[in-house]
């Protein structure tokens, strides 16, 4: 083994993934302290970074596409029951930690789904699509956007008891990866291909579309 630091996440992943820890915990204050506008604004802000992390699982650096850590079932199951020749091969996700991530990706999308058309215009603040539905659809949207967030709670519980696991058990520090963009790599195993900046400055423009045509003028 090799103690050379080889390059494992980009800073476009790492600075959508901070990004992501400080706007959750944002976006529950607003909620709890009726900052709605502020709740509403911050949706938008998060579903340009999902929309972007989206396209680059499919345009972005090889540890950051969907292809290089959404497994099978069959190699989930081996790496769970104790065989590690999958986590050897590759320095991002392993099998059941690629699960895990796309786990979060799609909860945090259906939040945002939801939230876009939940509220009640006759007693507070309402997402920005919420004069598309009926007042029935928007009151279940809204009952299962707040499960929802309970859902993202425990994602992120097991998240962190992971990371928690490999400090403390493993002896694996998975944060200062995402911190540096670095991680110690074994004997042949070679860093990240990453794109050029400008595909990620692109990815983030066409993110934004979205967010801000719903914003401006879809309500």
């Amino acid at each position: 083994m090799t103690s050379d630091a080889v390059k494992v996440w980009d800073g476009w992943i790492r600075l959508f993934h901070w990004a992501i820890v400080l706007i959750i915990p944002a976006m529950w204050w607003t909620a709890e302290n009726g900052e709605m506008t502020w709740h509403m604004r911050l949706g938008m802000v998060l579903m340009a970074l999902l929309l972007f992390r989206i396209l680059w699982g499919f345009v972005g650096s090889t540890t950051a596409r969907f292809g290089s850590f959404v497994a099978g079932p069959g190699a989930v199951l081996s790496y769970l029951t104790g065989n590690r020749r999958e986590e050897a091969e590759g320095i991002g996700h392993n099998p059941a930690g690629g699960w895990s991530a796309l786990a979060l990706l799609l909860v945090m999308l259906a939040q945002v789904g939801l939230g876009l058309f939940s509220g009640d215009p006759y007693d507070g603040a309402t997402g920005p699509l919420n004069h598309m539905v009926g007042a029935m659809t928007a009151g279940w949207m809204t009952d299962w956007h707040e499960i929802g967030f309970n859902v993202l709670l425990g994602l992120i519980g097991l998240h962190v008891a992971a990371i928690l696991f490999y400090v403390f058990v493993k002896r694996e520090n998975l944060v200062t990866p995402m911190v540096t963009g670095k991680r110690k790599g074994g004997a042949g195993v070679g860093g990240m291909e990453s794109p050029s900046v400008t595909r990620g400055i692109v990815c983030l423009a066409i993110a934004a579309v979205i967010p801000l045509w719903i914003w401006f003028g879809a309500g």
